[in-house]
This record gives C-alpha cells, structure tokens and sequence, in this order.
C-alpha cells in the first residue's frame, strides 16, 4: 500500500459485554450523554465476513453526535465464536435482543433505538424488527435482500450437502502482512479506496503466532446451513414491522453475482413492498459495500431518514 492509513474523525472506543455465554465486542462511538427521544441510540449490525469496524466511514460522514454500537457478530472480529462447526440464523437474532439490553452499553429492556443492518445484517434486523416492534424507532436495511425461496423437496439434498461439509476441514486464506490484508479487500471490492483499506486491515485480520495475518472470521461460517429459507415464514414478519423502513442499495450491485437466476429482482421487489412504512434510496457509484464505497451519501440518507 502506498497510502497512508485512514485517519478516524470520530475515535471508537472497544466494549466487551457478557452476552449468552460469549464475550461480545462492539464498536461504540460517542456515549449516553448525546441520547435523546429524537436521537435514540442507532445500532448499526455488520454483514457476513464483515466486522463492526467497517460502520467507521458511516460515523465519521454524520453530521450530528450521537451514540452509534456497531457489534462484532459471534465468531467475527474480537467476538469469541463458541465452540460450534456450524452457526445458526437465530442465533443472531437472540443475541441482538440481549445486546439491546444491556447495561454495559447503557441499554436496558425499555430502550428504543434506530437499528441498520447490512447484508445478512440487514435480514437479522429486518426480522427482529417483526417480533420487537417496541424497541425500535427507525429501521434501516442496507441491501439485506434475503435469499432465494427453498422448498421442502430441496430439504434432503441440502442436508446432505451439510454433513458431507462437517467431515472436510473448512479454511480461510491468511497473509503475510497487513498490506497483503488490504489488497485482499481492494480485490474484493475495487471501489474501496486505499486508505480505508489500509486503515479496516487491522480490523479485520489479526496477526497469529505462526506469524501470519488471519482473517477475524470463523472457517466455519462458509458451511452450507442445512436449515431451508422458508420464505413465507420471512414475509409473515415483513408484514408485521410498524417502524418506518428505510431500504438504501447500490445503483451498481449485481444481483446476479449471488445467486444467479435463483432470484429475480421481481420477487424481491414483490417482498419488500410487503413491509409497511417503506422508503428507498438508490446510492449512484455503489455497489454492495455501501458504508465503503460511498460513506458520505449513505450517511446523508440515513440522516435525513432518522430526522
């Protein structure tokens, strides 16, 4: 790398809460101080092989102070994954209701926040906006698109496929330096420029004992989950958020990329008109990674919807 590393306008500081038998990690910036009813705490839940740091871009384009928790998922960034070979979607959603209430973050179980999620964390809060509609004020989606319908006759083939992952170890490629970590990242997404690839680096990799840069993401996360998704199951809860919604994509995201034909743009845009209270926005020169490839826009958006 060439560049120097970002340098943050806004200083996260490490918080470590006790939650369902992990040791949980969030990024917190500001504190309880910048809390109004008109500024609620905004929660802010990262995406698959993604990590809470990467909302750093995001908080620094925010006009206003507030209080912002961006967690590390379990088995992500410095979030202890438990002793597991497979991780389960529910999972997530119980350990965002346990996180809202903690007191280590200054929450508590009456605590109403504005909560975002990106990607698979965009699906977490999408369905845990259904069954916890009281703790939250505004609900953010940031290219959660959910996943192709399964059926029951796909249910033999997928289970199969799981237990034939459980007996083939499951790795993920490490570095010989950081500046290695942050050509993987541009690799991944060429929008992401130098400089926060450089700075979100250390981030998302830690230097190991055998010498090497390992990615803070646990192996295990890329097995196939047997569970189907059970589509009607999901919209039964899209139905039921009465937060104002916000659904913010990339005009350059690519669909298809994921899943091919399995999932045509006419059956997302049938789900999300599902849901009540719903605004879009479309971002111009973005791709996927929103809070990477335009930070400055996405947190306008999110401003002007919060307010």
């Amino acid at each position: 790398m060439h560049s120097p590393a970002y340098t943050p306008h806004r200083a996260a500081r490490s918080v470590f809460v006790p939650l369902r038998g992990h040791r949980y990690h969030c990024h917190v910036w500001g504190d309880a101080s910048l809390v109004t009813a008109e500024r609620p705490p905004l929660v802010m839940v990262h995406g698959w092989m993604d990590v809470g740091a990467s909302f750093q871009f995001v908080v620094d384009a925010l006009q206003q102070d507030r209080l912002v928790i961006a967690p590390d998922w379990r088995g992500y960034g410095r979030t202890e994954g438990p002793a597991t070979d497979s991780y389960w979607f529910p999972d997530y959603l119980g350990d965002l209701d346990a996180l809202l209430d903690s007191p280590e973050l200054g929450l508590g179980p009456n605590t109403v926040v504005d909560l975002a999620g990106h990607s698979m964390g965009g699906n977490v809060v999408m369905s845990f906006a259904a069954v916890r509609f009281a703790r939250i004020r505004r609900l953010i989606n940031l290219e959660g698109f959910g996943l192709p319908e399964t059926r029951a006759h796909h249910a033999p083939r997928r289970l199969a496929q799981w237990l034939d992952a459980l007996k083939t170890p499951q790795r993920l490629k490490t570095y010989d330096s950081l500046a290695a970590v942050a050509e993987r990242l541009r690799s991944n997404n060429p929008r992401l420029p130098e400089d926060k690839a450089a700075w979100l680096a250390p981030h998302w990799s830690r230097l190991a004992e055998d010498g090497q840069w390992h990615i803070q993401g646990d192996p295990a996360h890329k097995r196939t989950n047997p569970m189907l998704y059970r589509k009607d199951e999901i919209l039964e809860g899209w139905k039921l958020i009465q937060a104002p919604t916000l659904w913010i994509e990339g005009a350059n995201t690519d669909v298809a990329r994921f899943w091919g034909d399995s999932y045509p743009r006419a059956d997302f845009e049938a789900r999300i008109a599902l849901v009540p209270q719903l605004s879009k926005v479309t971002l111009a020169d973005c791709g996927h990674m929103l809070h990477h490839d335009q930070p400055q826009a996405l947190a306008a958006a999110i401003e002007g919807f919060l307010a």
